[in-house]
């Protein structure tokens, strides 16, 4: 259950970020640490395989995604 706050507060901090045009650096240093959480938060909740890769893929994607953003 605390993994689940956590991803949720971290969601709203995104959130606000956003909504405040955050420098690109710092919007995706909450996204990493999002992926943690939810990572944790899948391992407590969901523990199957096929969880625990989609939290794997989004982290791959990011940082693609990190790779644009800076560039």
């Amino acid at each position: 259950m605390e993994e689940e706050r956590r991803v949720l507060a971290r969601l709203e901090r995104i959130e606000e970020l956003d909504r405040g045009r955050a420098r690109p650096g710092d919007l995706l240093a909450e996204l990493r640490a999002l992926l943690v959480e939810a990572e944790a938060w899948t391992r407590a909740e969901h523990p199957p395989d096929s969880a625990l890769a989609a939290v794997e893929q989004a982290r791959q994607m990011l940082q693609g995604t990190s790779r644009t953003l800076l560039a």
